[in-house]
């Protein structure tokens, strides 16, 4: 067997750097501390990794120069010199990490969505996707997820502040997201899955949309179900919830105990702005294991953080904990934001792996760029996870054999010291150094 180590580290400037193949281990006791790899037992399939593209990412990408566009495409989507992400997500209407608020059909009381139209997209959102398909070989999944549906669909009026979908609306909305998918199919995107709604509990000052769960279960069963299947898009993927761990189980409890509403949906997805609650994950896949995870959303709020080591850190003990309780991809939210964290609508601004800096056109990797990387580029669509068991409580880690039957293991250390220790996989063991604030990807062949 041949252990490859690729290692990130906050002291050094390594970054998903290759080390010195690693020596065999001569002392493999109960002393020393150890990871042991078994891949005799194994969970759920992994979908794939990737970020968000949004109108804010798009406008972005295209004020830099055409070098720098093909830098960030190559960075994400590229799987050898880039960190292979292979499943996004995009908006239906405007978010907040648009310019203004928009939607695809803004004529009050268009039933028959007459004047449906994307055209706003295809100024920059379509380019740059498309842009990514074609690094990719059109091997990149794409889901989608509204954030409200048009004003004159509302009960407010309005697509910011919250508000609900009307009654009278709910079968022409379920039309909607069917045609938003058509639409998209002949610009050659195709959509393989779609979420009910953006965080359906939050009345944002942007864009935003309020179901209860029950309110969500009935639209499910009874409009947007079969609206799909109706339009020959029963493969599509749906999921509901896209919102935070806390109120997760919950939720999904209110839709997968109705047998009708449950038969439509492929599964749950979920983001991170609460507290952990990452049992609410565990919980949901044991109570319903024929049901799948999807993390739909995250990023670190208030600005753009340059050069905040934390912020990987963050991603990375997340993915870990996610992945670990049967979660089968996990999504970054923007792909890309500019200087100050925007553009968003409302000045919501956030960070990105990426930021690019319009005004001197220059690209600032983040520190999450490089720990999303270090699953994102070596853990395959396909790959199964098994099991990765540590005796140190530093040493966060998490397993996968890969399609083509390697192995990797991923090991993030948030701690302050430096931990030698012992990885073990069938009969043989290697030394390897875990640094301070680091992390550390080992393939086996």
């Amino acid at each position: 067997m041949k252990f490859k180590i690729f290692r990130t580290a906050k002291a050094r400037s390594e970054r998903m750097s290759r080390l010195a193949d690693p020596a065999p281990a001569t002392d493999v006791s109960y002393t020393i501390p150890s990871i042991t790899v078994d891949d005799r037992v194994k969970y759920q399939t992994v979908a794939g990794f990737g970020g968000a593209f949004t109108e804010a990412a798009a406008s972005t990408f295209y004020k830099m120069e055409p070098s720098l566009r093909e830098q960030i495409i190559n960075a994400y989507f590229n799987p050898v010199d880039g960190i292979g992400y292979n499943l996004c997500r995009t908006h239906i209407n405007s978010c907040d990490f648009s310019l203004l608020n928009y939607a695809y059909d803004e004529i009050a009381d268009d039933f028959e969505l007459k004047h449906f139209s994307i055209a706003r997209d295809r100024h920059a959102l379509i380019p740059m996707i498309k842009e990514a398909l074609r690094l990719t070989g059109g091997n990149m999944w794409l889901f989608a997820s509204p954030w409200s549906p048009p004003a004159w669909m509302k009960t407010t009026g309005m697509m910011n502040k919250g508000g609900k979908l009307k009654p009278e609306c709910r079968q022409v909305w379920a039309e909607y997201y069917c045609r938003y998918i058509r639409e998209y199919e002949k610009e050659g995107i195709k959509i393989w899955g779609l979420t009910v709604q953006n965080e359906p509990e939050a009345t944002q000052s942007w864009d935003s949309c309020i179901y209860t769960g029950e309110e969500e279960r009935d639209f499910v069963r009874d409009y947007l179900g079969k609206a799909l299947h109706d339009a020959g898009l029963q493969d599509v993927k749906l999921m509901i919830w896209d919102h935070n761990r806390d109120r997760m189980f919950e939720r999904a409890k209110v839709v997968f105990d109705d047998p009708e509403a449950a038969k439509y949906v492929w599964g749950t997805a979920y983001h991170w702005y609460c507290g952990d609650f990452f049992d609410n994950v565990q919980r949901v896949h044991d109570a319903w294991p024929d049901k799948h995870l999807l993390f739909s959303e995250g990023c670190q709020e208030g600005g753009p953080h340059y050069g905040e080591w934390e912020l990987g850190e963050r991603y990375a003990r997340s993915m870990i904990a996610d992945l670990n309780r049967w979660t089968a991809a996990w999504v970054d939210w923007n792909i890309l934001l500019d200087e100050t964290g925007g553009p968003n609508h409302v000045g919501n601004l956030c960070s990105a792996p990426i930021i690019a800096d319009t005004v001197n056109q220059v690209l600032n990797f983040q520190s999450s760029y490089y720990y999303i990387g270090h699953f994102s580029k070596f853990i395959s669509r396909g790959a199964k996870r098994i099991i990765a068991a540590a005796t140190k409580d530093e040493l966060e880690t998490t397993a996968f054999v890969n399609p083509d039957g390697k192995i990797v293991t991923v090991v993030l250390n948030r701690s302050e010291k430096e931990i030698k220790f012992c990885l073990k996989f069938r009969d043989e063991a290697v030394n390897v150094t875990s640094l301070p604030r680091s992390i550390i990807t080992v393939e086996i062949e």
